[in-house]
């Protein structure tokens, strides 16, 4: 079947947002590999440039610039495609928002380039970065805003135009994921503009740090699922059509979407459970919150399994496994995407472990955090995005995905899924034993703490054999999105690749469930509940703010 492309504007304009993407990538992954090195003291870096400015650079890059411009250029090629052409003022300002992203993103390289923010991405204070870091920070923020407004400007004209249907699933997750983004954005932007750049520019001789830190994870924690939720639009929408099956429940997944925005924002203190200055209840309310999330997570693993099974079955899969061994496994656009929820499995796992009060206490600030981070955002989400990648980038460069190219992503996302393995795996024994994080020296230069570091898994030779691995597996990604972009073959009407959406019902689905001033009211009310009376104290009986300090 002939494949309808998307409009050449929009082309364009998903197209360099994921060319900024794997920019970012590519830089962030290298970051990453010195990392591994330094920590193993098999690597001394020259004076121009420290550890903590590649560890900086190392989270920026990844954790901020490659998963946000992904996710834009993602949602603006769906977007068209389930809706129909972007009009004129819709591109304009996506344009107007990626050139602020990038202008954004420029500024707070260069000031990590030149060692004016050493800060990590988390950017606590009272460690004090250059005034223009924080600009930048809230330049990127700004425009990724007018890309997500002129996205739901779109949605909001076809609604128009369809009194009384429903929205494309695509649509509607896309929605939800801008909801999620802006409505935790304010925290950042509100620490940002009113405390950050007037102390950093010194219109302000102190801050409140407790203040700071918790408008941080008011953004911080919900920023996961910003990422999380692209990657479950994938697993939703595209995986079926991949396989040949289809939506297992429409109103299960808009449902799903919806308990994310609910419950994914007030949750930020289960980050600061170690922190003095916040009551214990509020801790408490906002780690049962925490578990909530559990709900619509499993939700998702009961949907995608049993689509799973379902169209299994349909290609004659017999017993209790016999469906198994039918899913498309030579198809590397399922395959790695199919990979990516199970390491999500052990990830989910050990988020149960981060937010409880005791166990947190153990792994708190060690290395646990480090591994746990990596395969939860590094592998399902990261994997997910190659996965989309392996199609997305030949569908709007109009090239032939080459059964050469093929083999490479299986490579790729084999070499990826060891490395994660070796490197996660180290750093998550290391944690249980009280190796720290955000430090490049951990042995202390005493025998009990280089006892650590003395088994096989439990080791820094083992963490940079997987950094390795992960740096030459993220290599030959870029090297297939280059050879995608502009080197494999021009597509004809025969080998087109297609946009792959699948099929969902949507007849049965109560209107409610796509009434956006319910759910954002109800999340409002929860954030009030979970925020204000703790938010109020911090400011009220605030202790003597602290200045800046510029260490690295």
């Amino acid at each position: 079947m002939m494949a309808v492309s998307i409009p050449k504007p929009e082309r364009k304009l998903a197209l360099t947002n994921l060319g900024i993407a794997y920019i970012a990538f590519i830089i962030g992954t290298l970051c990453g590999l010195l990392q591994v090195f330094i920590r193993n003291d098999a690597l001394q870096l020259p004076a121009w440039l420290d550890y903590y400015q590649i560890l900086t650079a190392h989270g920026v890059l990844l954790a901020l610039i490659f998963t946000t411009f992904f996710i834009f250029g993602f949602f603006q090629s769906g977007m068209s495609k389930t809706l129909g052409a972007f009009g004129p003022k819709v591109i304009l300002w996506n344009w107007i928002g990626l050139i602020i992203t990038t202008a954004g993103t420029v500024m707070d390289t260069v000031m990590i380039v030149i060692g004016e923010a050493s800060v990590l991405y988390t950017f606590y204070a009272p460690m004090m970065a250059n005034g223009f870091f924080y600009v930048g920070l809230a330049l990127f923020v700004v425009g990724t805003w007018v890309q997500s407004l002129a996205l739901v400007g779109h949605y909001r004209k076809w609604r128009k135009a369809h009194k009384g249907e429903r929205s494309p699933l695509f649509a509607f997750m896309t929605v939800a994921t801008i909801v999620l983004w802006i409505i935790a954005c304010l925290g950042v932007v509100a620490t940002v503009l009113f405390q950050f750049i007037p102390w950093a520019f010194g219109w302000k001789d102190s801050i409140n740090v407790e203040l700071s830190r918790s408008l941080f994870w008011y953004f911080g924690h919900p920023l996961v699922y910003f990422w999380l939720l692209p990657a479950y639009i994938a697993w939703y929408v595209i995986v079926p059509k991949l396989i040949g099956g289809k939506v297992f429940s429409d109103s299960l997944a808009r449902l799903a979407f919806i308990l994310f925005i609910l419950f994914s924002i007030p949750v930020g203190f289960h980050h600061q459970l170690t922190e003095p200055g916040i009551a214990s209840f509020w801790k408490f309310l906002q780690t049962v919150l925490t578990f909530m999330v559990i709900v619509p997570s499993l939700m998702t693993a009961f949907s995608m399994f049993a689509v799973f099974e379902i169209r299994g079955r349909e290609l004659g899969g017999k017993g209790l496994f016999g469906w198994f061994t039918k899913l498309p496994w030579k198809d590397v656009r399922f395959t790695s995407i199919f990979v990516a929820m199970l390491f999500f499995i052990p990830g989910g796992a050990g988020g149960i472990i981060n937010a409880s009060f005791q166990m947190n206490e153990v792994i708190h600030n060690t290395l646990w955090v480090v591994g746990h981070f990596h395969i939860t955002v590094g592998t399902p989400v990261a994997m997910t995005f190659f996965g989309v990648t392996f199609w997305l980038v030949p569908y709007l460069t109009k090239r032939v995905f080459t059964k050469a190219l093929q083999r490479l992503a299986f490579i790729q996302i084999i070499t990826w899924s060891i490395g994660m393995v070796l490197m996660s795996t180290a750093q998550h024994v290391l944690g249980l034993f009280g190796a720290p994080r955000r430090t490049a020296y951990t042995g202390y230069q005493h025998e009990d703490a280089l006892a650590w570091f003395e088994g096989i898994i439990s080791n820094h030779v083992t963490m940079a054999v997987g950094g390795s691995i992960l740096f030459l597996s993220a290599s030959l990604l870029v090297f297939i999105v280059i050879q995608l972009t502009w080197f494999a073959p021009e597509a004809d009407e025969s080998n087109q690749e297609v946009f792959p959406i699948a099929t969902s019902d949507s007849t049965e689905t109560p209107k409610i469930l796509e009434n956006w001033k319910v759910w954002i009211g109800v999340a409002f009310v929860l954030i009030a509940i979970a925020y204000t009376v703790p938010m109020m104290d911090m400011i009220q009986h605030a202790p003597p703010g602290s200045k800046g300090f510029q260490t690295w």
